[in-house]
């Protein structure tokens, strides 16, 4: 008799916080990419643009793994105007050994919210200048917060800029950081304002037209670019490509998704230049920052391989607990696919 473990937001909200076993966690799905036969197949998108709305659907088969993550991850931009979060979702966990579920987690986004901002802290803990201490943070919402959160876990920042569109938003977030983190945090008036002086730049908006110019970037800051994830989606101006060095989470995906992707329809950048994917940092295949004033993007569009880390590491953690609830899925063998 097959059995299926049922884990809600609350039960995953216990067993999987925004720590540095996390951040390892991720750090070690990265790595998998480099160094692994891992299958990550293209992501599956869905537009709805009459309700501002997508629905991505993302996978990995890691080498090594007992489970693979099939995870369906909605956002709906529009969706706080109706007093309703913008981004929800679930993931389902297989084995890899009979393709059984073997777990349903109803995280509503909540895990990947936390592999997102872990993957951030990744990106800083490899290609941040050690010293970096001061951050901007350009968005006000979830993310933002947890990026913000995600940094102190691997730099050692004691001072940081918010900036949004809606300044109150910034005013709140930089609040509740502040108290959180036990850190300086202020709202900024303007992107430019935030980035001024800052070593860390994380941009974290669903922006569709770029928020971060070239002219502001100043030697050895680090940026780590995350909400660019889909075509339309454009955060940083395409001439910041042509300063930098250059990062991707998955090359095949940036060259299609992500900040890589506009630099590349603006002609400053050739379709088919290769550029040193993070993983192969962590795996110390590739150089990372080559000197403290070097200028470090790294490019996020989110990947399989981090949500079948992020959701085995939960179910594990979650059946030593005895969290969840199971439930029989399968009486009897039979039937055809």
């Amino acid at each position: 008799m097959a059995r299926m473990l049922v884990l809600t937001e609350p039960d995953l909200r216990n067993v999987v916080r925004l720590d540095a076993s996390v951040v390892a966690c991720v750090e070690n799905a990265f790595a998998a990419l480099a160094t692994k036969a891992v299958v990550m197949p293209p992501i599956l998108r869905l537009d709805i643009a009459e309700h501002r709305g997508e629905v991505d659907v993302k996978t990995a088969y890691v080498p090594g793994l007992d489970g693979f993550a099939i995870k369906v991850s909605p956002g709906f931009f529009d969706n706080p105007k109706l007093g309703l979060p913008s981004l929800n979702g679930l993931m389902i966990l297989l084995s890899t050994r009979t393709g059984l579920v073997e777990a349903l987690l109803l995280d509503n986004g909540y895990l990947t919210d936390v592999r997102t901002a872990a993957a951030g802290a990744v990106a800083a803990k490899h290609l941040a200048r050690p010293d970096a201490h001061t951050a901007a943070i350009l968005g006000a919402g979830i993310q933002a917060r947890l990026q913000l959160e995600a940094l102190t876990l691997v730099r050692p920042i004691t001072r940081a800029r918010i900036w949004a569109r809606e300044p109150a938003k910034a005013e709140a977030a930089a609040r509740e950081m502040a108290h959180s983190l036990r850190i300086t945090v202020e709202a900024a008036s303007t992107p430019e304002a935030a980035c001024d002086g800052a070593q860390i730049i994380v941009t974290t908006t669903p922006a569709e037209q770029p928020i971060l110019k070239a002219e502001w970037l100043r030697p050895g800051q680090h940026i780590t670019a995350m909400g660019s994830d889909s075509e339309h989606k454009n955060e940083i101006e395409p001439a910041v490509l042509a300063r930098v060095s250059y990062f991707a989470d998955s090359l095949a995906q940036t060259r299609r998704l992500g900040e890589l992707h506009h630099a590349i329809r603006a002609g400053l950048i050739a379709p088919d230049r290769s550029f040193a994917e993070l993983g192969q940092v962590i795996a110390g295949q590739a150089p990372g920052r080559e000197s403290p004033d070097t200028i470090t993007l790294c490019d996020l569009t989110g990947t399989g391989v981090q949500d079948t880390a992020i959701a085995t590491l939960a179910h594990a953690r979650a059946a030593n607990a005895g969290a969840g609830r199971a439930i029989d899925t399968q009486e009897s063998a039979g039937g055809t696919p």
